[in-house]
């Protein structure tokens, strides 16, 4: 089994790092909809800057050692995981079996992208 490194471990980490803040920058929001539409963006631009310095260095790390499908892959299972979090804690929304069904799906996937060695 191959051992785990720096640029195994990190690239995920600031990915999650990265995924929370694009997830308040785009739906965070949402709970304040009598704030002005303008306000609401330029505030979501400044949360959206933090997560780019967290995305770009993972992306390049993790470019050692991961295929770009493998780093985009990890980003859209984060981003399912995050956000379904967001959704339950901040959002005080539900989540259903269609959500679990779908969710299973897309980490099926990853299971292949991550697996399938051609």
């Amino acid at each position: 089994m191959p051992s785990l490194t720096t640029a195994h471990v990190l690239p995920i980490l600031l990915l999650i790092g990265s995924n929370v803040f694009m997830t308040f920058a785009w739906y965070g929001h949402l709970s304040y909809k009598s704030t002005a539409i303008g306000l609401a963006i330029l505030a979501s631009w400044m949360i959206a800057l933090p997560e780019y310095m967290l995305a770009v260095p993972a992306n390049r790390i993790g470019s050692a050692v991961y295929s770009t499908a493998e780093l985009k892959t990890m980003q859209e299972v984060i981003t399912l995981l995050v956000f379904a979090g967001f959704s339950v804690f901040w959002l005080k929304e539900s989540l259903t079996w269609n959500h679990a069904i779908g969710f299973a799906l897309i980490a099926a996937g990853a299971f292949f992208i991550f697996h399938a060695k051609g």
